[in-house]
């Protein structure tokens, strides 16, 4: 192997990569993989994805699904509570006596 060339695949710190150029057939046949567990490496790029074959994998996504809704929906909550306490955003005076 020369020196300008580099691998396209293998690991770093026990972490792996892939570099190779992704086909749909790669694509497909990494994110369902029945026989391995909840995580598998990814097709391209650095690290490891979702076993998509895996029921554990649709109870993470159902979970950060649920996650979102629930931060999505209370922001809109949160603005309308402010909103109701300002009464018109009129400035407020505080006398406090010693």
């Amino acid at each position: 192997m020369a020196d300008d060339e580099k691998p396209e695949t293998g690991t770093i710190l026990g972490v792996p990569y892939n570099f190779e150029r992704p086909n749909l057939r790669r694509l497909l046949s990494s994110y369902w993989q029945p026989g391995q567990g909840m995580l598998v490496e990814k097709p391209f790029g650095v690290g490891y994805t979702l076993n998509l074959a895996s029921w554990r994998s649709w109870v993470v996504i159902a979970v950060a699904a649920a996650l979102f809704y629930q931060e999505r929906s209370g922001v809109d909550e949160e603005e309308v509570a402010d909103d109701d306490d300002d009464e018109g955003g009129e400035p407020v005076e505080v006398i406090v006596e010693d």
